[in-house]
């Protein structure tokens, strides 16, 4: 009986390594396996360096039309879309106040005339003379100060943009009476990266396309180029002018500005080797060398259709993965489909 125990105790061992033999090679044949991917190879080529950025068209100047203090509104003499001259009258506002100052200027000038007189023939002192000047000097500027906030001029040439009240309102300081624009020229603002600070130079030409025109193009300068970088950004702000000569731009167009900043020996790959990293928005390529892949993270340039410039992350001469990245991590060996 006990001779019969140890047979089966026997055979029960031989039948489980058995089993235990072929899982654990079942395992060894699946770590084994090889990743399946496509690749293609990868040369570095004179890319052209444009850029493009959106800007909103701004008035060359704006002017705010409006007195210094609150008024009764006379006669507003343009409307919204007038074009104006410089010194144009615009709006005249009630003269009452302008009056009244202009009779204080006035007897305040023949009060200083008969002092003025009995001072050259010592009738006053010195100190009294005095007096009676700076009392005729700030009537004289009250009343210039009421000429000019009674009748508004405009002090550019330009458009009228807005309108704000009508003839017989009472003017309020929360809106301006009239705005007025300089149109010739306009500019644009756009904010460049500091990877081309020193390329960008005062002067250049750059194209201008605005959504309202299509695929119309038009040219703008350089005009300024801020001195600084934005530590938040990395940024710095660069003014274009557009002559706008016909006045067919307008403040408030959406435009496309391109810039050129030369040539650049880049490696260039097919869109489909360049992967994004989940949870962040940093892209990367899978480089394959010797049958295993290298996870390479990269820092796109221009997108030419199918194809993504690389700035860095990819050595010249490589070939990348086009298909299967989806199961790969750094340092997988793979198998390439012919």
């Amino acid at each position: 009986m006990r001779k019969s125990f140890q047979v089966a105790a026997l055979l029960f061992a031989v039948i489980l390594g058995s089993c235990s033999g072929g899982k654990d090679q079942k395992g060894a044949d699946k770590t084994s396996e090889k990743i399946r991917v496509k690749l293609a190879a990868v040369t570095a080529r004179s890319v052209e360096q444009i850029q493009e950025y959106t800007a909103t068209v701004e008035a060359e100047v704006t002017n705010n039309i409006a007195p210094n203090s609150p008024v009764r509104i006379d006669r507003i003499l343009v409307e919204v879309g007038d074009r104006v001259s410089k010194g144009q009258k615009l709006v005249q506002m009630d003269a009452a106040g302008l009056k009244q100052a202009k009779l204080q200027l006035e007897n305040q000038v023949l009060e200083f005339k008969r002092v003025d007189e009995l001072y050259k023939v010592g009738g006053v002192s010195k100190s009294d003379w005095d007096a009676m000047k700076t009392a005729l000097d700030v009537k004289r500027t009250a009343y210039k100060n009421l000429l000019e906030n009674t009748t508004l001029l405009s002090p550019i040439a330009g458009i009228i943009t807005a309108r704000h009240y009508d003839n017989g309102d009472m003017y309020g300081a929360a809106k301006p009476v009239l705005t007025v624009e300089q149109i010739t020229p306009v500019k644009l603002l756009i904010n460049v990266s500091e990877t081309y600070f020193a390329k960008m130079k005062k002067g250049e030409s750059v194209d201008v396309k605005l959504d309202v025109y299509g695929d119309e193009t038009f040219t703008g300068k350089v005009s300024l180029i801020y001195p600084t970088i934005d530590p938040t950004t990395r940024t710095f702000p660069v003014e274009i002018k557009l002559d706008n000569k016909n006045q067919r731009v307008r403040p408030g167009m959406f435009a496309r500005v391109t810039v050129n900043f030369g040539v650049e020996e880049n490696v260039v790959v097919p869109d489909q080797a360049v992967v994004k990293q989940a949870g962040s928005g940093d892209r990367y390529v899978y480089v394959y060398q010797d049958g295993k892949v290298s996870y390479s993270k990269v820092v796109l340039g221009r997108r030419m259709g199918s194809e993504y410039e690389l700035k860095s992350g990819v050595p010249n001469n490589s070939q990348v993965v086009v298909a299967g990245q989806a199961r790969l991590i750094n340092g997988s060996e793979v198998e390439v489909e012919k």
